[in-house]
C-alpha cells in the first residue's frame, strides 16, 4: 500500500504541497493547522482531499459500476468490462456494488488504493434487503410483528454478516407508502400507513448503521425510492406517478423525513416521474426539499440505470442531457448508467454544469466514506476469520427466528382449531410450499444459497408425537434459480389432487401450505390477479369437501384475495415468506409454543377490483348510503366497500378487552390518553394496543383515521394494565398542500384498540 494512504495525515501533507502554491499564508497556516491535528474533524479530511483532486477525480467519485468482471480471473482485455476495468485503475470509480465475500472485495479495493492516483478507497453496496446470507422474514412481514426492537436488531444481524463479507452500505430500507397490493415490491416495504413506516424506518436505519459507522459490524443505510415509487398506477412497476401535493407531504415523504432524521446516509432515486418530472433529475425533491429544507449532509444514489432512463420517459433528448439534467438535480452518484463518467467533463466545460455541483457531489460520498472509517483502513471489512465466523452464526439464526415467529399473523381460529396437539393427531401436510426450501427466503435475498430454509415440513417434524404425512397435491412452479426473471406457473396440472385426497380424508387435522412462490413478489412482479395462484384454489376446494378440518398457512410477499378461504376454511395463518428460519417459526406457532401476535401492515381485499385500498381514506359527500336502497353513493354494486381484513388486525391464542378510554386536553399541543388493556382468555399473550385520530375538520381534508401511536404489550391471564399515549404537535398538525406545517385548532376524535376497525373512541377539541 502506498505510504501515504497508510494514515490519512500522510495523504494531506502531500495534498498541502501540491497546491501550496496557491494558497494565501493565512489560508496555508490554517490548512497545516487543521491537518497536523490529530483530532482534524472529516469535514477538513474531505476539504484537504477535494483541494488535490482534478475534475475527473471527482467525477469518478459519482461513477458506480457493477461488478463486471470475475476479480480472481483474468484482466479483461476489451469491450466494456475492459474499459470499466481501466476506470477503476485510473480512479475513476467510487463505488461498485454485487461484489461481495472478503476474497473479491480485498481484490478490487486493492486496486483502488493502490493501483490509483490518489489511493481512495471504493464504498462497496449491496442489496441487503433483509438478510445477507441468512434471511430474515421480508421487509413486509416484519412490519407485521409491529416490534421495533425486533425490526432493529433484524436490521443489526443483517449488518454484521453483511460487513463480515467485505459490505459496507446496503439499498435499505424502502420506505416507499404502498396501498396497492399488486405491486410487486410492497413485500420490500413496511405497508401502507405512514406514521408506522415512519417508526420502521428509523429503526432499521439505526440497526444497519449502529451508534458508530466506522464500527466493523455496521453498514451505511440507504433511504428509497426517493419519491412516491409505490403509488404506481394500477400497482405496475415503473410506471408513472400521479399525486397531489397533500398525500406527498402528508403520507409519501415523512418516512424518508424520519429516516433522514434518524442519520440514514444515502437516499435513493426513485423509477417513477413526479408532476411529470422523472425523480432522478427531479431538483424539486432533491436540492430544495432533501438537501435544503431537510439539510441531508449524506449523498443521493441514482436506482439502476435511472439517469438513462429519463431519455425513454421523454424527458431527456439524449444521455448527455440526461446527465446534465440529474447532476443540477442533485442526483450525486450514476449507478450503472454510465454517463456521469462518459459525459461530465465536457458538460463542465461547456458551462452547463456547475463544477460546484460535481464538488459537492464528491464532498458528500467522500464525507460517507471517511464516516465509515474506510481511509482508516481501506481493508477493514475484509477479515476472512470474521467472515467464517460470522456467517451463520447461531446469534444470527436465534435471532432472525425470533422475528419470523413475532411476524406471524393469526387471520382466523375458529372453534380454537389452533393450537395444535402435540400428540396422538394424524396431521396431513399438503401443499408444494410446505417442502420447498428456497420460496420461503423470498425475494431479494440474493445474497442466500437456494434450499438453506427450513421447511414447513422441517419444522412440524421436529415436533414427533403426532403422525404426520404430506403429498404436494400440486406443483405451484416448475423450476426455480436465484433471482428467477420468470417463473413457469402449473395452471393445469391437477394430478396429484386425487392423492391429496386420499391423504386428507385419514387426517385429523390437514394442513395445507399454499400461497406465492418467493419469486412471484419483488421487483418487476406485480400482479393483476392477487387470488392464490396456479391450481391452488381448486386444490384447496377439493381437500376441503373431504375434510373440513383445515389451517391454511399462507406463504406470500403481499396481501392475497381470500374470500374463499375465509369463508369455509376455520383457521387461517399469514406466515408470509419468513426467511432461513421458517419452518422452525410456523411450526412452533402451529403448536402453541409461541402465541402469535402480528398485525397486518396493510390490508387485505375482497377483491383486486378494490385496489387500492387502504383504511386511512378519505370521506366523500357521500360516504355512506342515504337511505335504504339508494343507489346514489359511494359504493360498488357487486362486492363491499369494507376490506376483508382490515390495516392492524390480527388475533391471538388468548383475547383482549379494551375498557377506561380517557382523554385530557394539556394543552393547545399536547393531549394525554390513557386506555385500560385486560388480557380475557387463558393465555399469556401480546397485543398491540392502537391509537388513532381523527381530525373532524381541517382546511385540508384529513383521513376518516390514522394512526398515532402504539404499543406492544405483553399481559398474562386475567392481568390488566393502564396504556398511556401524549399526541404532540406532530401527532395533532398536518401539512398543507404547501408542504407547511399546520396545527389547528377544532374537534378531533380518537379510537383505541387491537385494529383499525376500533370503534372505542372520545372527543377532544383544540382551541
Amino acid at each position: 500500500m502506498k505510504d501515504y494512504i497508510k494514515t490519512y495525515l500522510q495523504l494531506v501533507c502531500i495534498g498541502l504541497l501540491l497546491v501550496s502554491c496557491n494558497q494565501t499564508d493565512e489560508k496555508k497556516l490554517a490548512i497545516s493547522t487543521v491537518n497536523t491535528n490529530l483530532n482534524t474533524t472529516i469535514e477538513s479530511k474531505v476539504d484537504s482531499l477535494l483541494a488535490i483532486m482534478t475534475l475527473e477525480e471527482k467525477i469518478g467519485q459519482m461513477n458506480q459500476y457493477n461488478g463486471f468482471w470475475d476479480v480472481t480471473g483474468p484482466v479483461p482485455e476489451n469491450g466494456d468490462a475492459a474499459k470499466k476495468y481501466d476506470d477503476l485503475r485510473k480512479g475513476l470509480v467510487g463505488s461498485m456494488l454485487n461484489v461481495r465475500g472478503v476474497k473479491d472485495v480485498r481484490a478490487v479495493q486493492k486496486i483502488a488504493v493502490e493501483e490509483t492516483r490518489l489511493g481512495i478507497p471504493l464504498i462497496i453496496g449491496f442489496d441487503v434487503i433483509h438478510g445477507y446470507k441468512t434471511i430474515s422474514p421480508i421487509p413486509l412481514a416484519e412490519s407485521a410483528s409491529w416490534d421495533l426492537e425486533a425490526i432493529k436488531k433484524s436490521a443489526e444481524v443483517a449488518a454484521e454478516e453483511a460487513a463480515a463479507a467485505g459490505i459496507n452500505w446496503t439499498f435499505a430500507p424502502m420506505v416507499d407508502i404502498s396501498r396497492d397490493a399488486r405491486w410487486g415490491r410492497v413485500m420490500e416495504g413496511s405497508g401502507e400507513d405512514t406514521y408506522l413506516s415512519s417508526k420502521i424506518a428509523v429503526a432499521r436505519v439505526k440497526g444497519f448503521q449502529g451508534e458508530d459507522l466506522s464500527a466493523h459490524n455496521t453498514i451505511a443505510a440507504c433511504a428509497k425510492h426517493f419519491a412516491g415509487y409505490g403509488f404506481a398506477e394500477s400497482g405496475r412497476d415503473y410506471n408513472t406517478v400521479d399525486v397531489g401535493t397533500s398525500t406527498l407531504y402528508n403520507t409519501i415523504l415523512p418516512p424518508f423525513q424520519a429516516a433522514n432524521e434518524a442519520g440514514v446516509r444515502t437516499f435513493m432515486n426513485s423509477f417513477n416521474e413526479l408532476n411529470g418530472v422523472p425523480a432522478t433529475g427531479n431538483k424539486y425533491l432533491q436540492r430544495e426539499i432533501l438537501k435544503h429544507q431537510w439539510d441531508f449532509t449524506g449523498f443521493v444514489v441514482s436506482d439502476w440505470g435511472s439517469i438513462a432512463e429519463m431519455i425513454a420517459h421523454g424527458h431527456a433528448k439524449d444521455g448527455t442531457h440526461a446527465t446534465e439534467l440529474a447532476v443540477n438535480a442533485g442526483s450525486d452518484m450514476d449507478m450503472e448508467s454510465n454517463l456521469y463518467v462518459n459525459e461530465l467533463v465536457t458538460l463542465v466545460k461547456e458551462g452547463k454544469v456547475d463544477e460546484q455541483f460535481i464538488t459537492d457531489a464528491a464532498r458528500r460520498i467522500l464525507r460517507v466514506k471517511f464516516e465509515l472509517g474506510l481511509f482508516d483502513d481501506p481493508y477493514k471489512y475484509c477479515n476472512e476469520e470474521r467472515e467464517q465466523s460470522v456467517t451463520g452464526s447461531k446469534e444470527i439464526q436465534d435471532a432472525v427466528l425470533d422475528m419470523a415467529k413475532k411476524s406471524i399473523v393469526l387471520l382466523k381460529n375458529e372453534n380454537n382449531v389452533l393450537p395444535l396437539k402435540k400428540e396422538g393427531q394424524k396431521i396431513a401436510v399438503i401443499g408444494a410450499l410446505a417442502n420447498d426450501k428456497t420460496s420461503p427466503l423470498g425475494s431479494w435475498r440474493i445474497g442466500a444459497d437456494d434450499g438453506t430454509a427450513v421447511s414447513v415440513l422441517e419444522g412440524l417434524k421436529a415436533y414427533s408425537g403426532n403422525q404426520i404425512t404430506y403429498t404436494k397435491g400440486a406443483d405451484l412452479v416448475y423450476g426455480q434459480t436465484v433471482f428467477a426473471r420468470e417463473l413457469d406457473i402449473n395452471v393445469s396440472d391437477k394430478s396429484g389432487f386425487t392423492e391429496a385426497k386420499q391423504v386428507a380424508k385419514q387426517a385429523d387435522v390437514v394442513i395445507m401450505v399454499l400461497g406465492e412462490h418467493g419469486f412471484q413478489s419483488g421487483e418487476g412482479r406485480s400482479r393483476a390477479d392477487i387470488d392464490l395462484p396456479g391450481v391452488q384454489q381448486e386444490l384447496l376446494e377439493e381437500v376441503y369437501k373431504v375434510n373440513k378440518n383445515i389451517v391454511l398457512v399462507l406463504n406470500n410477499g403481499r396481501p392475497l384475495s381470500i374470500n374463499w378461504a375465509d369463508e369455509h376454511i376455520p383457521a387461517i395463518v399469514e406466515a408470509w415468506h419468513l426467511g432461513t428460519q421458517s419452518g422452525n417459526a410456523i411450526a412452533q406457532v402451529l403448536y402453541g409454543d409461541y402465541n402469535p401476535s402480528g398485525k397486518l401492515p396493510m390490508t387485505f381485499p375482497r377483491s383486486v377490483g378494490q385496489l387500492p385500498l387502504y383504511y386511512n381514506s378519505k370521506s366523500t359527500g357521500r360516504p355512506n348510503m342515504p337511505s335504504p336502497g339508494e343507489v346514489f353513493w359511494s359504493h360498488y354494486t357487486d362486492v363491499s366497500n369494507t376490506p376483508l381484513y382490515p390495516f392492524g388486525y390480527g388475533l391471538s391464542y388468548t383475547t383482549f378487552n379494551y375498557t377506561n378510554l380517557k382523554v385530557n386536553v394539556v394543552s393547545n399541543n399536547t393531549v394525554e390518553v390513557s386506555v385500560k388493556l385486560t388480557n380475557t382468555g387463558k393465555l399469556k399473550g401480546k397485543e398491540v394496543v392502537q391509537l388513532y385520530m381523527q381530525d373532524l375538520f381541517a382546511s385540508v381534508t384529513r383521513p376518516v383515521k390514522e394512526l398515532k401511536g402504539f404499543e406492544l404489550v405483553e399481559l398474562n391471564p386475567n392481568e390488566s394494565k393502564t396504556i398511556n399515549f401524549t399526541l404532540s404537535k406532530n401527532e395533532l398538525g398536518f401539512y398543507s398542500n404547501e408542504g407547511k406545517f399546520l396545527l389547528e385548532p377544532g374537534d378531533f376524535k380518537v379510537y383505541v384498540g387491537g385494529s383499525s376497525n376500533t370503534t372505542l373512541e372520545a372527543k377532544f377539541t383544540l382551541e
